[in-house]
């Protein structure tokens, strides 16, 4: 039998507050989920996802493959219900539309069926999970200005598509992955889950150094974010992405924050310069008649970094003029890297750590409906995350039951057993096959061919020609 425990409900993305603007959803999310589970979810993409090939009849597919994996509901009621495991795509459907949990997570594949686990004591173990990341909003609230805790805007929305973009580039170029989906939490963040092979074999220790490897941003410390890289030379990732973090930082991030007008978070940037003489020039330039002039017919806070970068670059010149090839390193070296420092303080992924390290971690599902908000827990594409839009631009219980609602007033028709496809999840979908479904198809099908070829090396079958 599951676990079953009664909890005040939290998820994985936030406290269960309302809306970013306050306001409940349109409709009870809780009465609706019964006709999205029947009509919306797409229970067959999401079983093919999870079975990685071992739902064909190849001769090498594990049958007991899909059974292994555990899935954990959250009932109405706050009922936590772990160890949940199904027989196939069938089973699942049937016990997601009966139950209608408010929230489905996903935890890894074990050493056998997670119901059966007390028949095997310590011999039960996780054998195989996605690596998975989760980045939340709220971890950046010493950054935002347009709001905190559960809120969520498009002012603030740019902190997290540059963060799938730094992760989604250093997860494919550093470590060579390549079956990697991103999806929106539902209310305040984004999930990301590597899907090849590789990733879902990794131990507990090696998912930790995959993660410290991107974990440059290492809390708060007197007033300013620490960040983990020595020098002024960085390294070629870290380079990369900080190109990627200066020209979000300029483009979308420090106006739609304001950060360098006047106030504390002002202040808090310029605690990053490494002298105190220099933050006083740079207040004198912009209080200057010429900047503030400026400030008057353009943003202020790009302003300023413009006047920030010069007045830095320039006394890094001097510095180095100064010193003829020796001179004060230390000066040198700060004054290098102190421009870096603050993009990279205020806008690099800041990880939630914990979800990363281990292989028994659960995370919310895709296509799950956030409690609170509605919004469903769509996939992104990191070609395109710059343009999604958090607010209106997310499809909810309320608004995909509604299109369902005049597609069928319309006489439009779609297949019987996949009704959502008349819809905005439509869209939703494809990004899910695009990004993730297609490709892996192909290393599924590459990944029996190698079990085959392994097979018949050890004798255990033969190929008849």
């Amino acid at each position: 039998m599951a676990d079953v425990n009664k909890r005040q409900r939290t998820d994985q993305d936030g406290t269960g507050d309302v809306g970013p603007s306050g306001a409940e959803p349109s409709i009870d999310v809780q009465s609706a989920m019964p006709r999205y589970y029947a009509k919306l979810f797409p229970h067959k993409h999401m079983a093919k996802w999870l079975a990685y090939g071992n739902d064909s009849k190849h001769a090498q597919a594990d049958s007991h493959y899909f059974n292994r994996r555990e899935f954990c509901f959250t009932l109405n009621g706050d009922i936590f219900v772990r160890y949940q495991a199904f027989k196939d795509a069938a089973a699942m459907q049937e016990a997601i539309q009966r139950r209608c949990p408010a929230k489905i997570d996903i935890g890894p594949v074990y050493s056998a069926n997670p119901q059966d686990r007390h028949k095997f004591g310590a011999a039960f173990q996780p054998l195989e999970r996605e690596l998975v990341f989760d980045i939340d909003l709220t971890d950046y609230d010493d950054v935002r200005t347009c709001g905190s805790g559960g809120h969520i805007c498009a002012k603030c929305w740019p902190l997290m598509a540059v963060a799938v973009k730094i992760i989604d580039a250093g997860l494919r170029s550093e470590f060579g992955f390549k079956h990697i989906l991103w999806v929106y939490s539902g209310r305040r963040g984004v999930h990301c889950w590597v899907c090849d092979p590789s990733a879902r074999q990794l131990s507990d220790e090696q998912r930790s150094s995959v993660a410290n490897w991107f974990a440059l941003y290492k809390g708060h410390e007197e007033g300013r974010a620490k960040v983990a890289f020595m020098g002024a030379i960085l390294h070629p990732a870290v380079g990369r992405a900080a190109e990627t973090l200066r020209t979000a930082w300029k483009e979308s991030i420090l106006p739609a924050q304001r950060l360098l007008e006047d106030g504390p978070k002002c202040d808090a940037l310029l605690r990053y310069l490494p002298e105190e003489g220099l933050v006083e020039v740079i207040k004198k330039k912009w209080a200057s008649r010429a900047v503030a002039a400026r400030c008057e017919r353009e943003d202020i806070s790009l302003v300023r970094w413009e006047v920030l970068e010069a007045e830095v670059n320039g006394r890094l010149t001097e510095e180095k003029a100064r010193s003829k090839g020796g001179g004060n390193y230390k000066v040198i070296g700060s004054l290098e890297r102190c421009l870096n420092e603050i993009v990279i303080a205020h806008a690099y992924p800041r990880l939630d750590m914990e979800v990363s390290k281990k292989m028994n971690h659960l995370l919310k599902a895709p296509f799950c409906v956030h409690p609170k908000t509605g919004k469903v827990c769509v996939p992104l594409d990191p070609d395109t995350v710059d343009e999604f839009d958090p607010e209106g631009g997310v499809p909810t219980v309320a608004s995909l039951l509604g299109e369902l609602a005049t597609a069928a007033s319309a006489g439009a028709t779609a297949a019987a057993d996949e009704p959502w496809r008349a819809t905005r999840m439509a869209d939703a979908v494809r990004t899910f096959e695009r990004c993730l479904l297609d490709g892996l198809s192909a290393t599924n099908k590459e990944e029996l061919a190698g079990r085959t070829r392994v097979a018949v090396a050890v004798g255990q079958m033969n190929l008849d020609f």
